[in-house]
């Protein structure tokens, strides 16, 4: 240790003349002749120079001299000691940074035998401010020759980049959570993920410890840890109110803010936890915001670091982390709520599809019943009155069939309990076949029927009973529609498949009831037609018929200018469940429901054929009929 020297004026002019340094004045005061340099006026002329140097220098410079190695340094290089200085002034430069050893003692070596060294950014542990800290340097440890070659000293300028290196770090651990972070879906996940993220960087985190709100034990149970065993002093299975006075947990479940936690080092006695053999003494422990019976879903505490100060910078970093795992807890409750809602839309949807399978079922069997004898008195002599009365009965009962058999359709479909079987088809005759049925109906009602299957080049695999129920839905939909004018059902091929479409020239559909028709139960509001009365099912029977057969159906129109409906079909079996394509004749599997849909279409003309809205209309409405069914060609 140098004392003060008792010689004033013993320090030579080369310290007088850098009178502004701290450094210069404490060098000039202490009294040299107990160190290996002896008293200043002895040392040689490179040490001179050398120190002279290294002080007139803002840029922190330690000179290392003579066999023993005393060290003397600079103003800029004081700060790096820490609380060594001014101990270190006049110290073996080996003993004074004994704990920096393990990075520094082989370019020291390499130096002193007369090469020079440099590392960037080298990361050291330094006995400075009372603790062994962990720093990061940037540094040259270069030889200083006298004349005749012979390594006298070193030359080691320094810069500190902890700060850059910490920041560099802490940047990265926030981006790999924030990243890891993405998409979680549980509260399990988070904590999972949080600690997957975190464990690289236990140099900074050397703890991490999540506890979620568990309902069945009203307590905190731990879902995540890292650094630290299960069940220790300080990560015990549940953290309740009043059972643990380490994280103060009634008063952080009760405070959003961060809560700063000391004294961990006295709790943990002597238990391993983190990367280092000291325990970190402090950790910053935060709730999130969702709640859970009024209490914080999650207490998450984040270690610091035994060898870094605990600063306003740290706590900072931490409170990132936290913002970041709140975040996603935001997310997993916005996932659950709406996962929450979809579940019960799906429950909603099952018991409205089972209530309507079951109303089905239960209807179908009275109206059967009623359909028997009703059939059998028509077939008796009657008055003309009495047996107009029980027409309308008997066509309504069918109706009401015809209703009931299509919700059991759809039901069974959203149900997954239908499977359609496809069989190779002559489509253009079906499609001829079903639409003539139209003809006497239109022709009653003073509208023309254009029937324009052109023939394919080889079969369709379809569901003939679906087709049918597609192309009659379509043609009622029309016909219910279509006022005066016409109407037009054509078959082509299109590119890989085949297109129906059927046109009309009747009231149209609003635009903003267009892209609405395919919803079930949906109806146009105030439209004109040959009846009131819909369910809103047959256009969603339709569509939900053509999807099974990988197909797709839309609509083309405008209000008061007609309505075009199109079916795509492909061409052979690519597209199909290969264990629903079966081969059965061509009269095989067809359905047996014409005569409702004909019965109902004829039910909705007034006694003298002619259209209830239309009777005063004149021929104009056919003229623009004509001009709907040119221009039905164009490909929607």
């Amino acid at each position: 240790m140098i004392i003060p020297s008792n010689q004033p004026g013993i320090a030579d002019t080369f310290l007088a003349a850098e009178s502004g340094s701290e450094m210069a004045r404490l060098i000039a005061s202490l009294d040299w002749s107990r160190t290996p340099l002896g008293p200043i006026g002895e040392w040689p002329h490179g040490l001179r120079t050398t120190v002279s140097l290294c002080l007139a220098s803002n840029f922190p410079i330690n000179i290392i001299w003579g066999p023993r190695h005393t060290q003397i340094y600079n103003d800029g290089y004081r700060v790096v000691c820490g609380d060594k200085h001014p101990l270190a002034l006049g110290m073996d430069y080996r003993e004074c940074w004994k704990s920096a050893w393990p990075a520094i003692g082989e370019p020291f070596d390499r130096a002193v035998a007369g090469q020079t060294s440099f590392l960037e950014n080298q990361r050291m542990f330094l006995q400075r401010n009372g603790y062994l800290e962990e720093t990061f340097f940037t540094f040259s440890l270069s030889p200083i020759r006298v004349a005749d070659g012979e390594v006298c000293g070193l030359f080691h300028p320094v810069t500190e980049t902890t700060r850059n290196m910490l920041g560099e770090r802490r940047t990265r651990a926030l981006r790999d959570l924030t990243v890891a972070l993405a998409g979680v879906e549980s509260v399990n996940d988070v904590a999972r993920r949080t600690v997957t993220a975190l464990t690289p960087f236990e140099f900074d985190l050397p703890f991490v410890l999540l506890y979620a709100f568990d309902k069945a034990f009203g307590a905190y149970a731990l879902v995540g840890h890292h650094g630290v065993a299960p069940a220790s002093a300080i990560s015990p299975p549940l953290l309740s109110a009043g059972a643990d006075a380490c994280w103060r947990v009634e008063a952080l479940s009760q405070s959003p803010p961060a809560v700063e936690i000391a004294g961990l080092r006295a709790v943990l006695a002597g238990q391993p936890c983190g990367p280092y053999d000291e325990a970190p003494d402090y950790a910053l422990a935060c709730p999130t915001r969702q709640q859970q019976d009024g209490r914080p879903r999650m207490l998450m505490m984040l270690g610091a670091s035994s060898r870094l100060p605990w600063d306003e910078t740290y706590q900072e970093f931490q409170q990132l982390l936290f913002a970041a795992i709140d975040a996603a807890m935001d997310r997993v409750a916005t996932h659950e709520q709406e996962k929450a809602r979809i579940e019960a839309l799906a429950a909603a949807d099952r018991a409205k599809t089972l209530f309507f399978s079951n109303v089905s079922h239960e209807f179908r069997t009275p109206l059967t019943l009623m359909l028997g004898p009703l059939s059998d008195a028509l077939a008796e002599p009657m008055p003309e009155g009495q047996r107009e009365r029980l027409q309308i009965a008997e066509r309504n009962a069918h109706r009401l069939l015809r209703l009931v058999n299509s919700l059991l359709d759809f039901s069974r479909i959203e149900a997954g309990r239908t499977q359609a079987t496809f069989s190779a088809t002559d489509l253009t005759a079906l499609t001829a076949e079903l639409a003539s049925h139209f003809q006497s109906a239109c022709a009653q009602a003073g509208l023309e029927l254009v029937v324009d299957c052109e023939p394919l080049p080889a079969p369709v695999y379809v569901d003939r009973a679906m087709w049918e129920k597609i192309v009659l839905n379509l043609l009622s939909n029309a016909f219910k529609f279509t006022l005066e004018g016409g109407i037009r059902i054509s078959l082509k091929v299109r590119g890989d498949g085949v297109e129906l479409k059927v046109a009309d020239s009747g009231v149209g559909i609003p635009q903003a009831d267009a892209a609405l028709v395919f919803d079930r139960f949906h109806r146009v509001e105030g439209q004109r037609g040959r009846s009131m009365e819909g369910s809103g099912i047959g256009l969603s029977l339709v569509k939900e018929m053509v999807a099974l057969h990988g197909g797709a159906v839309r609509v083309r129109s405008a209000d008061g200018r007609g309505s075009v409906f199109s079916v795509r079909f492909k061409f052979g079996t690519a597209h199909l469940p290969a264990d629903q394509i079966v081969e059965q004749p061509e009269q095989a599997g067809r359905w047996s429901g014409t005569a409702s849909y004909l019965e109902e279409t004829v039910g909705w003309l007034d006694r003298n054929g002619a259209p209830e809205p239309a009777r005063q209309e004149g021929v104009a409405g056919a003229i623009s009929a004509r001009i709907l069914l040119a221009d039905d060609n164009a490909d929607m």
